[in-house]
């Protein structure tokens, strides 16, 4: 039997293969990747894959999936964590976006609708390679990491309206005012369909489900759930891309959303690959030979548009300047959702083939060329900032009274300054607050800012890369700094202007990967905390306790990992001395704290006369008795209901003292 799309989903999948492992080699984004599949196998190029129209369904299934999955993986209550960068900063970089770009085009003279719809197209940024991008190099927890995501998840919602929109645009509906009151009713019944089953019938049916402990039928389940919504919202005249997002947002906030999505990723990791070869087989390389001056201008154009427009959009949410360079450049490139709305807008007439394949050539180059900006991204905006401009445009736009920004109200002297109020800062603060001494934050988010000034906290909104924000909260007369954020690039510019402006300072930095170490210590950190590293001393120091390693020994090891540069992790082929000097002895012995119940047969016993060392080979280290500790008991010692006892012995031993005098742990 000839089944001929299994031999060209062989062909994308075989070429794909080959492709994608030359640009993880390259470290390079696998949707690249992808299009770049699409493109080689493409009717334009090599024709290898002829079933264009059945890759194209499976890659609408495809945008189902995505669609689905990041309505599973959206919450609400994540979103108000970062709601002043995704609705101000996101909807500030969407509104500016289109109407630049509607001046622009209807300056060339393009009707309004398409100028509009266009703009809609622009707006938009990939979220799937920035977000990679940013997790690969650790970026997402840093303010500017933050706000990009909270701009890429307004563009993600915003991306549905649009949807609706783009008929009026088109002039398919002449009651304008008629059709926005029939997207406002169906989107209110949507609104109340997502309610209703996001807090009643999804819940229900699969706690059912669930209770029949049955995979296959939880998987099912999920699937149907998907395609269903999709299919009543494509009913109602909606896009099916809408249906499947809404279709995950009724499971997000279930008890059930984690296991939903780890079911669906590898059908949305399949799928979509079928989506980004489908656009890749869409580009016209013959129509970029034509026209590459014009095309190169454009995608300039784009880049430089989209730039400005999140930059400003960050700066007018009140975040200093090198953040909102470093969001514009992330956010340059035009995005995958731009694809799935360019198809609308083919079907509604609003774009021509010519435009369409402008519109794929600009796309398909902003997003290869993303990567590159990204690795960039640091040296620009460090030397944007350097140039000559107001302070206020450097460290941000708030209000100073309404931020509390950085003002020495009193003298601090041999303090301590932290840099970033994360996990890391936080604990720091408290710890330092306990010890009694002096500090003062800066952190970079101005809600969190807000939050802790309230709470009496020392806390200052600022951007620690500029040397005026140091010198205001007293760096020189500081003894030790330690700079707790999650962006690299700016670790590394604070440390550098900290040595400068203090050459006795205490520098201490936070880094997640080994490879940080040396350019740090280089600029003039004094010590570099590898996160990926001394998390694994801090397991092995709790193994090595367990088998009963003295405490000085553990230190001297622990000393010796941290000063050889963790070289033992780095290098299996190496041992150190000191790890061969950790002789478990004792590997077969346990320490175990266990209760005496009031039924027990120990009870108003003597220790001699149940002689536990003798007759069942455990020692008793110590017996607490009314809340008083007995260390190293005599033989003398009776034993009380309720006592702790700490036994030390072997587990099987252990185990049958337990079972035989009824002791509970």
């Amino acid at each position: 039997m000839n089944i001929p799309i299994l031999s060209q989903i062989v062909i994308i999948f075989g070429l794909s293969i080959a492709v994608i492992f030359i640009f993880s080699r390259l470290r390079v984004p696998t949707i690249l990747g992808f299009l770049l599949t699409g493109i080689i196998a493409g009717p334009h190029a090599l024709g290898l894959v002829k079933a264009v129209n059945e890759v194209e369904i499976l890659a609408e299934i495809g945008v189902v999936m995505l669609l689905f999955a990041i309505g599973i993986e959206f919450s609400i209550k994540n979103l108000l964590q970062i709601k002043r960068a995704a609705l101000l900063g996101g909807g500030s970089q969407v509104l500016l976006t289109i109407f630049i770009t509607f001046l622009v085009l209807k300056g060339f003279g393009r009707p309004l609708g398409e100028a509009v719809f266009i703009g809609f197209l622009i707006s938009l940024s990939s979220t799937a390679i920035v977000l990679k991008l940013l997790q690969e190099r650790t970026e997402i927890d840093s303010p500017h990491g933050r706000t990009t995501l909270g701009i890429l998840i307004f563009q993600d919602i915003i991306v549905v309206p649009m949807i609706l929109i783009t008929p009026i645009l088109s002039g398919s509906s002449n009651d304008i005012g008629a059709s926005i009151l029939i997207i406002l009713v169906k989107g209110v019944l949507i609104i109340l369909l997502v309610i209703v089953s996001a807090k009643w019938i999804v819940p229900w049916l699969l706690y059912q489900i669930t209770r029949t402990r049955s995979r296959e039928l939880f998987l099912l389940s999920i699937l149907v759930i998907c395609l269903a919504v999709a299919w009543l919202t494509s009913s109602l005249g909606l896009s099916l891309a809408m249906g499947a997002f809404l279709a995950g947002l009724t499971i997000s906030e279930s008890e059930y959303s984690h296991e939903a999505l780890s079911n669906v990723l590898p059908f949305r990791d399949i799928f979509t690959s079928f989506f980004f070869v489908s656009i890749g087989m869409l580009l016209d390389i013959g129509f970029i030979v034509q026209k590459p001056l014009l095309i190169a201008i454009i995608v300039l154009g784009v880049l430089v548009l989209k730039v400005f427009t999140a930059s400003s959009a960050v700066i007018i949410s009140g975040f200093p300047l090198r953040t909102a360079i470093l969001v514009g450049l992330a956010l340059c490139q035009i995005g995958e959702f731009s694809f799935i709305l360019s198809k609308v807008g083919v079907d509604f007439e609003l774009l021509n083939v010519e435009v369409y394949q402008m519109f794929l050539s600009v796309t398909v180059l902003t997003m290869a060329a993303t990567p590159f900006i990204i690795l960039l991204a640091p040296r620009i905006s460090d030397f944007v900032v350097g140039l000559p401009m107001p302070e206020r445009l450097r460290s941000g736009l708030y209000p100073l009274k309404e931020l509390g920004s950085i003002q020495k109200k009193e003298a601090l002297i041999d303090h301590l300054v932290i840099v970033g109020h994360g996990i890391n800062g936080r604990n720091l603060a408290r710890a330092a607050k306990v010890a009694g001494i002096p500090y003062v934050i800066i952190d970079m988010n101005p809600d969190t800012v807000k939050e802790e000034q309230a709470k009496g906290e020392p806390i200052n909104y600022g951007d620690a890369t500029q040397e005026s924000v140091l010198k205001l909260v007293g760096i020189t007369d500081a003894r030790v700094i330690v700079i707790a954020i999650s962006d690299p690039a700016a670790t590394r510019r604070i440390a550098s202007i900290a040595r400068k402006l203090h050459k006795n300072i205490h520098i201490i930095t936070r880094t997640r990967f080994v490879q940080e170490m040396k350019p740090l210590f280089d600029l003039g950190a004094d010590e570099v905390i590898p996160e990926e590293f001394e998390t694994s001393v801090e397991i092995f120091t709790r193994v090595l306790m367990k088998y009963l390693i003295p405490d000085d020994e553990i230190k001297k090891f622990i000393n010796e990992v941290r000063s050889d540069g963790y070289e033992m992790f780095r290098s299996l082929s190496k041992s150190r001395s000191s790890l061969s000097d950790l002789s478990t002895h004792l590997s077969n012995v346990e320490i175990c704290t266990l209760r005496v119940t009031k039924d027990s047969s120990l009870v108003n016993k003597s220790i001699a006369e149940i002689g536990f060392r003798k007759n069942y080979g455990v020692t008793i280290l110590a017996i607490r008795t009314d809340s008083i500790w007995f260390p190293n008991p005599g033989g003398d010692q009776k034993i009380s209901a309720n006592d702790t006892i700490i036994l030390l012995g072997t587990p099987d031993r252990i185990v049958d003292v337990s079972s035989k005098f009824g002791l509970s742990q």
